[in-house]
């Protein structure tokens, strides 16, 4: 066993480094095997010499984190520990090594929470995307900015946009207009978003052009998608059918993104969805990553990250720190 104690600049710096709360350093100690005190501006590992180097990469990427602007908070320190404890500090490293930027027509978008750096980081490396989490993470903006980014640097030739039209039962004839005007209130979101990254005028050429494809997740059947950056949307309402479906659509060089919230199902009952179902068959698939946000990721309103946390809290009662941290 060793001692080894860690100095940081003042006492608010290193409470920052783990959201302030004595559970987080508990969360640690279990995990990575150590021993920690904390007294003001010093904390004091003690544990075997591996103990002691994995907690001063934890620190160290934490310390990292803080300087680029994120806020860490107690689901945020437990993410940076697991990952540590499972040896990816060299993804971590890289997660921090230079900023992670998406660049469109109208702006550029930098990632704002942990998670959506983790994220865009998995979108960059992986073929196959499942980026689940609750309302206003970022999970189907980042989609659709990476997508515009991808297709303004020519990696693809086309984006497809699709959601399954769960309250038409994907029976979609019977409302008016052509297939654009039925389809477009269950897409919605996904227009909203590209609005904030090209023109109305750019997005209307290159939907008519077909460089843009909208279409209900229905419509999927039976294609190869090629050379495309391909967006599933409200994953959560895809029975388990449509999801294998979907995802054997894949062709050469396309890229798969699929986002959902597992706690907003609006399937019959007595229909799994495919977005639950999939996490436990491909899991383990080299190229496919799942992303999950946790309400600190949510950047929306302040009070929505405590609607969330509350909702949680009232489900799950043994996250109750978790809760009182946003």
């Amino acid at each position: 066993m060793a001692v080894k104690t860690l100095y940081f600049p003042n006492p608010r710096h290193l409470n920052q480094l783990y959201a302030s709360r004595a559970e987080n350093l508990g969360y640690a100690e279990r995990i990575l095997d150590a021993k920690l005190t904390t007294r003001e501006d010093w904390l004091k590992v003690d544990g075997a010499d591996e103990t002691i180097r994995r907690i001063e990469q934890l620190f160290g990427f934490l310390n990292d984190a803080r300087q680029q602007g994120v806020a860490i908070q107690s689901p945020d320190f437990r993410r940076f520990v697991d990952m540590v404890a499972r040896d990816e500090a060299e993804q971590l490293a890289e997660l921090f090594a230079k900023p992670l930027v998406i660049t469109t027509n109208r702006k550029s978008i930098v990632p704002k929470t942990l998670g959506q750096k983790l994220y865009l980081q998995s979108l960059q490396h992986c073929s196959v995307v499942f980026g689940l989490g609750p309302a206003g993470t970022g999970k189907t903006y980042l989609a659709v900015a990476h997508a515009i980014s991808a297709l303004l640097r020519n990696e693809v030739e086309r984006i497809i946009l699709t959601r399954p039209a769960v309250e038409a039962g994907e029976a979609l004839g019977f409302l008016p207009g052509d297939l654009r005007e039925k389809i477009l209130p269950y897409l919605r979101p996904l227009y909203d978003a590209m609005a904030d990254m090209m023109s109305g005028e750019d997005v209307e050429k290159l939907t008519e052009r077909g460089i843009i494809e909208i279409a209900p997740l229905a419509y999927m059947r039976g294609r190869t998608l090629s050379n495309a950056y391909v967006i599933l949307d409200e994953a959560q309402n895809t029975t388990s059918e449509q999801m294998m479906m979907f995802l054997t659509r894949l062709g050469e060089g396309s890229r798969m993104i699929i986002t959902g919230d597992t706690t907003q199902v609006d399937l019959p009952r007595s229909k799994t969805s495919g977005l639950l179902e999939v996490s436990r068959i491909l899991h383990d698939i080299d190229g496919i990553a799942f992303h999950e946000f946790s309400g600190a990721d949510v950047v929306r309103h302040p009070i929505v990250q405590r609607i969330i946390a509350a909702y949680d809290h009232y489900k799950n009662p043994m996250n109750a720190n978790d809760a009182s941290d946003v």
